[in-house]
């Protein structure tokens, strides 16, 4: 396994990047790909563990050590059967994931010496659709059973494509023009451009998969419809509704939800350098720009970090992005996070690197709004910020006031659940949170509908998206099976009467696992990508 000793020998070398001044004046990628044999280099350094934490840290289960080896060994072809076992879309994992397989790597225990999988990763799928290995699997044999998934997004996408390729007829929803979910939609082209996405949809259409973009699940095809005419329904609708916040002069004009800019900021681009929908997008009722403004985003997270890379492209004069939470230290916290958890410790995002090197960012931690100030014509002029306490509820500290100059504000303070019209017109119930419930694994409380993603788990990693899309097509899948032979549902442990090809499918999705539990790999059939 790897290269005897290539751990001490091999220096890591992580993924390579563009200049920060050169990528911010374009859309493009701003991750490189090193040659093959540096990629070789780096996968010799995965040593054969006693136990390869990376299993643990990935939701996906990937085999990460076994395609190591054979990227070392050359051995491409064999690498991406066994990143395609467990990931329906290493592109999108590659280039989107945090990697919390490589602060899981046993090499981390020494910290910042992990191995380089995402890299390897995404070298492994670039190279194989490069030499075209991979194509369309159309289905052996059809089951005459149907399933509708209403929501495009990874999950979504992913659910789609297992349960095709077990035979069933396949109906993918989108009320979007396009499908991708917020890889297409809300992650800028210059972290994935568009057209890679493009391609796994038209895999998907050339394996047998039914593309209804541009069509609202609720709206334009009623509930109704949706249950008369399917044998089962799949909720992958993510969790799309912003957190507000709350404070006198919320209602100005120039304050608006994150996705809202990033959508029409990724509209724009598609209108410029493609691809472009077959869908017409909707008419923007509000168009939000950035140019010439003084921007503040209120949120730390990725989608504040694309808001920053998005508003400095537009032109902005200045961008501010502003943290409730305290600044993480700079290394792992052992007390907090010890490997192999997730670090919590300070990352410069890719967006502010370029904000700061161009000299128009700042970034802000354990800062509160207290409110906003109009400009006289009812347009946002400014933010009243103060310092947050550093424990909840993060109240402001007195005599720590200041304001804020901004024309544009954007609030990217995550997401507080999926949109409820969908879910209510269906009679499904929901968790405390808000979220899906999973009366059975995947399974909601009413017969025949199974949710998946985020809609489910709540705002998460598109590893999670994926995983979940595969297990639940797993419990559609058992549902189904036990239909076609003739039995009633399956009982509450999902296992049902299962169909010749869904042998080897017990594991992760046969017990009511939480929302961490550990993934397993699915078996032949439905579980093979």
């Amino acid at each position: 396994m790897g290269k005897l000793g290539g751990f001490i020998n091999i220096e890591r070398h992580g993924i390579p990047q563009r200049d920060p001044l050169e990528r911010a004046q374009d859309y493009r990628e701003f991750l490189l790909t090193r040659p093959v044999e540096e990629l070789r280099a780096q996968g010799a350094r995965c040593m054969d563990c006693g136990v390869p934490f990376c299993h643990n840290g990935c939701p996906l289960g990937n085999l990460i050590p076994d395609w190591n080896d054979l990227v070392y060994r050359d051995r491409w072809r064999d690498a991406i059967a066994q990143l395609h076992a467990t990931n329906n879309f290493p592109e999108f994992t590659g280039r989107l994931c945090p990697a919390p397989c490589e602060a899981a790597c046993v090499l981390e225990i020494r910290e910042g010496d992990s191995v380089t999988i995402k890299q390897i990763e995404n070298a492994i799928i670039n190279r194989a659709w490069d030499e075209g290995w991979v194509v369309p699997e159309p289905p052996r044999h059809e089951t005459g059973q149907s399933v509708a998934v209403v929501g495009a997004g990874p999950a979504g996408m992913a659910a789609a494509q297992q349960l095709r390729r077990a035979g069933h007829r396949v109906t993918l929803f989108e009320r979007d023009e396009a499908i991708g979910g917020l890889v297409r939609f809300g992650v800028p082209d210059f972290k994935i451009e568009k057209w890679l996405v493009e391609r796994r949809a038209q895999q998907l259409a050339l394996e047998g998969v039914e593309l209804r973009c541009g069509v609202d699940v609720g709206r334009d095809v009623g509930v109704q419809e949706l249950r008369g005419g399917f044998d089962a329904i799949v909720l992958a609708t993510g969790a799309r509704e912003p957190r507000d916040l709350s404070v006198p002069g919320r209602e100005l004009r120039g304050i608006h939800f994150a996705m809202d800019y990033l959508y029409e900021r990724n509209r724009w681009v598609a209108r410029q350098v493609g691809p472009q929908p077959a869908v017409p997008p909707p008419a923007s009722t509000t168009p939000i720009s950035a140019r010439d403004a003084d921007v503040v985003v209120i949120g730390g997270g990725d989608t504040g970090a694309d808001c920053v890379g998005n508003a400095l492209r537009e032109g902005a004069r200045s961008i501010t992005q502003l943290e409730l939470l305290p600044e993480p230290p700079p290394k792992r916290p052992d007390e907090r996070t010890p490997w192999p958890q997730w670090p919590l410790k300070y990352r410069l995002s890719y967006a502010m690197e370029e904000a700061k090197e161009s000299g128009l960012g700042e970034q802000d931690y354990s800062v509160t709004t207290t409110r906003f100030s109009d400009d006289g014509r009812g347009g946002v002029a400014a933010l009243h910020v103060a310092r947050a306490d550093p424990s909840p509820p993060f109240a402001p500290v007195a005599g720590t006031e200041q304001t804020l100059t901004a024309q544009l504000v954007l609030l990217a303070m995550g997401f507080v659940g999926p949109e409820l019209p969908l879910l209510e017109q269906l009679g499904v119930e929901r968790d405390a949170r808000g979220n899906i419930k999973a009366v059975k694994p995947y399974t909601t409380s009413v017969e025949g509908v199974f949710a998946a993603g985020d809609a489910r788990r709540g705002q998460s990693l598109i590893v999670w998206a994926i995983n979940e899309g595969r297990q639940c097509a797993r419990m559609v899948e058992r549902y189904l099976a036990a239909r076609r032979n003739g039995g009633g549902p399956p009982d509450a442990r999902g296992a049902g009467t299962a169909a010749p090809e869904d042998k080897g499918l017990a594991g992760h999705a046969d017990a009511d696992e939480g929302p961490e539990g550990p993934p397993q790999h699915a078996g032949p059939g439905i579980g093979a990508s």
